[in-house]
C-alpha cells in the first residue's frame, strides 16, 4: 500500500473532510515502560519524558491509569497527503473560532482529531460546515 498519495489541494480537502465521529469516550495518558495489559492504544508518540497514550477511557480505567483530558475522537476520512499545506491549520482555526481546543494527530490516509467530549456536537458541526461551504479549487 506504500506509495499511495492523498489529495493535496487544500479545496479539495476540505470539501471531502466526511468528518466520522468513534464511539466511546478516549484519554491521553502516559507511561513510562511498556503498554499495560489490556490497553489499546490508538495513537503512541514516544518522547524523552514516556509515551504518550491516547487509549480508551474504560480500558484506563481498568488498568488505573492517570489522565485529566477526556476526549471525542474524530477522523477526518478524506485521504491528505502527508505534505499537504493548510488542512491542519484550516480545522484548527474553524475550531478555535468557536473556542474548541483540538490535538491533531495525521495518520498515514486520515488526520484525526481529539476535541473535549462536551465539544464533539459542535465541533462536527463546524467541520460539516467548513466542508459544504468550501469548494475544490481544480473543480
Amino acid at each position: 500500500m506504500c506509495g499511495v498519495t492523498g489529495e493535496r489541494d487544500l479545496g479539495a480537502l476540505l470539501h471531502g473532510l466526511q468528518p466520522q465521529r468513534h464511539p466511546y469516550e478516549y484519554v491521553f495518558t502516559t507511561v513510562t515502560g511498556a503498554v499495560p495489559p489490556g490497553v489499546h492504544p490508538v495513537v503512541m508518540v514516544a518522547e524523552p519524558e514516556g509515551t504518550t497514550l491516547v487509549v480508551m477511557r474504560a480500558e484506563a480505567d481498568a488498568a488505573g491509569l492517570p489522565y485529566d483530558f477526556v476526549a471525542a475522537w474524530i477522523t477526518l476520512r478524506v485521504h491528505s497527503a502527508l505534505d499537504a499545506v493548510g488542512l491542519t491549520a484550516a480545522v484548527s482555526g474553524a475550531l478555535a473560532d468557536v473556542g474548541i481546543s483540538c490535538n491533531v494527530v495525521a495518520g498515514y490516509f486520515h488526520d484525526h482529531l481529539f476535541v473535549g467530549c462536551a465539544d464533539a456536537d459542535q465541533a462536527m458541526a463546524v467541520l460539516a460546515g467548513l466542508s459544504t461551504a468550501t469548494r475544490p479549487i481544480n473543480a
